[in-house]
């Protein structure tokens, strides 16, 4: 069963950053968006496959995310 976790990722002064609320500490930077979420995918993947390793509980995914529209 795979485990489908929220990230977010923001626009810094130099990049894009970003972070799984559900998994503390699993964070990734890069230059674009894109290389940042293909990051932030290979951290959640390695977090993930550490905490197995080390018999820690894996954090069932618990932060939703939606769009919220306002007028412009």
């Amino acid at each position: 069963m795979a485990l489908k976790y929220a990230a977010v990722i923001e626009k810094t002064t130099n990049g894009y950053s970003g972070y799984v609320p559900d998994l503390p500490g699993c964070v990734a930077a890069g230059n674009s968006c894109e290389e940042t979420e293909k990051l932030l995918r290979d951290a959640v993947a390695l977090h993930v496959e550490s905490l197995r390793e080390h018999g820690d509980p894996i954090p069932e995914p618990q932060t939703s995310v939606a769009s919220v529209d306002v007028p412009a």
